[in-house]
């Protein structure tokens, strides 16, 4: 599973810490990490969501993540 990835802001831009994988010129949705903006049932439902696909992965249920660039890639 690919790690989140750290940005920090340099002269009005997002640099990433490290070098990434991504294919060039995909594009990625970026949030705020604090995650205030959600409401306790709003962060429930997420963890929820987090485990359910972290025990799908564990069961061998989960997709490659090439796989599923490559369809978003294809959905634009």
């Amino acid at each position: 599973m690919q790690q989140p990835l750290k940005a920090r802001v340099r002269n009005g831009r997002l640099v990433l810490d490290e070098p990434t994988d991504l294919p060039e010129g995909i594009e990625v949705e970026l949030v705020f990490a604090d995650g205030e903006e959600l409401g306790d049932e709003e962060r429930r439902e997420l963890y929820g969501a987090l485990l359910e696909g972290s025990d799908e992965l564990d069961a061998g249920q989960g997709e490659e993540l090439t796989a599923v660039i490559a369809e978003l890639e294809a959905r634009t």
